[in-house]
């Protein structure tokens, strides 16, 4: 005796509407999540043509040196700084200087954390910024952000950043040997 079994159709899901739903929901959290954009340092790389490198004598009185240790303190030539008295000292020392006569020297060590030296960073940028725009005020009796641009490109060449970065070292360790 055979039995017959009795073929079952299975429901099928009505999906029509689920590719629907699915766009609404992405864009939907396109739309209300925020991207957040990276942060950098805008700086002017050397040239690669060597022809272009321009070779120059500096005096060390053209120079300020600045090191951040190991344990993320900063020092500016040679002494022990807060950020504040960085700004003060990276402005008087530009302000001082003629225009194309002074170095910024930052060196910094391999274990230095990206917040002391991004904190070193934007000192010495607003020391720049600080100046730029008392100069804009002084020549133009206005602030650097309402400059033209022939006024800014004035401005930015009487105090140029000029800013150099040595490779990172690594701090003796205390029997004497590198780490």
């Amino acid at each position: 005796m055979f039995i017959r079994r009795k073929h079952r159709d299975i429901p099928e899901l009505n999906t029509t509407s689920t590719a629907d739903i699915s766009f609404m929901l992405l864009v939907f959290f396109l739309v209300t999540s925020s991207m957040d954009s990276d942060k950098g340092l805008g700086r002017k790389l050397a040239p690669l043509d060597e022809q272009q490198v321009e070779m120059r004598d500096v005096h060390r009185s053209d120079v300020l040196q600045i090191r951040i240790d190991e344990r993320d303190s900063l020092y500016c030539d040679d002494k022990a700084v807060t950020l504040d008295e960085l700004q003060q000292q990276v402005e008087s020392f530009v302000a001082s200087r003629q225009t194309d006569r002074h170095i910024v020297a930052v060196q910094t060590d391999r274990t230095t954390s990206y917040d002391a030296y991004f904190e070193m960073q934007n000192a010495v940028v607003a020391a720049y910024h600080s100046l730029r725009d008392r100069m804009a005020r002084r020549e133009y009796g206005h602030g650097l952000e309402q400059c033209t641009p022939q006024e800014r490109e004035a401005v930015m060449q009487r105090y140029p950043q000029r800013i150099s970065e040595g490779m990172p070292v690594m701090q003796a360790t205390e029997k004497g040997g590198r780490q």
